[in-house]
């Protein structure tokens, strides 16, 4: 069976969003689906450029909707996106005749999806990676409980009722989803996960531990983009505590974003600039022998309604890659992590408490190496793309059979 799916944004874009929909296009092929990729005017917005109206990454088929032009009104260019994309919904389905539409957050997709599967008498399926209102809080766009966010919340709430199933990335949001009175049957955690074959542990890799001149450190590292809700301000504030008594630890921030130059700023107050290292991004490809570079992993996210219900990909990263690791106590590490035999978790916020996890590892190797030998364990028998994307078979099944 053919599967639609409707998308924001995709590959050759390098993001967790892009990734993610990556995975589940090969996780449906190896169980036997036809998985074919739309995406919407944003793609060409992110690109920064026009794209092919139709390529081929890595076996899957992809469609482009092509940009359009922005509005200076409020919603207007909203509008015209959905109506663009709804149009070529409607082309591609008729070339390829799927048997399920299956729209990926935001709302912008799903409205959309929802108007051309009612059109072809298909089932529809949307999938909530994050709430878009929670994202925009994020990014500073609008105030929680904003006029704004509140509009938000009710459209998305309103498409979650429309569609015939949603799925979710983890049971922080179908809780929520729960609470804004969507039936706890139509609701199904599709969780992230990891590739064993992709992530693993392997040798360091020599060049960037050269460059960046790591020889007899020990290495604390975070990777990934650096937003305001990761917390590596309060990161930078910790590691200051641990460099004064530790003269050999170096902090390595793998990545880039909005906090860039902040952060910057911030080792240079503590006077530990020549300790912290900020490479940028790195190729993807790369990922896996940096993972091996570092001795401790540490993901400091400040408490917010996003973090609080989302779970993040980089912990179960860490685990397949046999690292210890620190977390903040937001509900999406927690629902991840336990204490003390996958990872470390501390007081969200707390810059002493933060130090002295790191402080732990540092000091008691018998500790970590229990977390790392836990971590690979559990992350490779429960979080993997095959196990987590398994779900959608009985998914697809029931909604057919309605």
């Amino acid at each position: 069976m053919k599967i639609l799916h409707i998308l924001d944004h995709s590959l050759p874009l390098h993001s967790g969003y892009t990734f993610r929909s990556q995975n589940i296009f090969t996780a449906q092929k190896n169980m036997g689906y036809d998985p074919i990729v739309l995406t919407s005017p944003k793609h060409e917005e992110s690109l920064k450029k026009a794209s092919p109206l139709k390529e081929t990454i890595n076996a899957i088929k992809y469609y482009r909707t092509g940009q359009v032009n922005a509005f200076p009104f409020p919603m207007i260019s909203e509008l015209h996106l959905m109506h663009r994309l709804y149009k070529r919904i409607l082309q591609v389905a008729s070339m390829e005749n799927p048997g399920i539409i299956h729209a990926h957050s935001p709302i912008l997709n799903g409205i959309p999806a929802i108007r051309a599967a009612r059109k072809l008498n298909i089932p529809v399926v949307y999938e909530i990676r994050a709430f878009w209102e929670d994202a925009a809080v994020d990014h500073g766009t609008y105030q929680e409980n904003s006029w704004k966010y509140n509009l938000t919340k009710f459209i998305e709430t309103r498409v979650c009722k429309k569609v015939d199933h949603v799925c979710i990335l983890c049971n922080g949001l179908k809780n929520d989803l729960i609470k804004r009175g969507l039936p706890e049957n139509k609701i199904t955690p599709v969780f992230n996960a990891i590739s064993p074959e992709e992530l693993q542990p392997v040798a360091p890799d020599k060049e960037y531990f050269q460059n960046w001149n790591l020889k007899d450190k020990t290495i604390i590292g975070f990777i990934g983009s650096f937003y305001r809700y990761e917390g590596l301000d309060l990161l930078i504030e910790s590691f200051s505590r641990i460099a004064s008594h530790n003269n050999n630890a170096v902090l390595l921030l793998v990545g880039g974003g909005e906090m860039e130059s902040e952060l910057t700023a911030k080792a240079e107050k503590f006077g530990i600039k020549d300790k912290v290292i900020m490479p940028g991004r790195i190729p993807h490809e790369r990922i896996a022998g940096v993972y091996s570079l570092i001795d401790i992993l540490a993901y400091p996210r400040y408490s917010m309604r996003l973090t609080e219900l989302v779970t993040p990909l980089k912990p179960l990263e860490a685990m397949a890659m046999g690292k210890a690791f620190v977390a903040s106590d937001v509900g999406g590490h927690k629902e991840l992590i336990k204490n003390g035999k996958t990872g470390l978790l501390f007081q969200a916020g707390n810059a002493d408490a933060l130090a002295d996890c790191l402080q732990n590892l540092i000091t008691d190797q018998g500790l970590k190496k229990i977390l790392q030998s836990n971590g690979i364990k559990w992350v490779n028998e429960n979080h993997t793309w095959a196990k987590t994307t398994s779900v959608y078979k009985s998914i697809y099944r029931m909604i057919n059979e309605h």
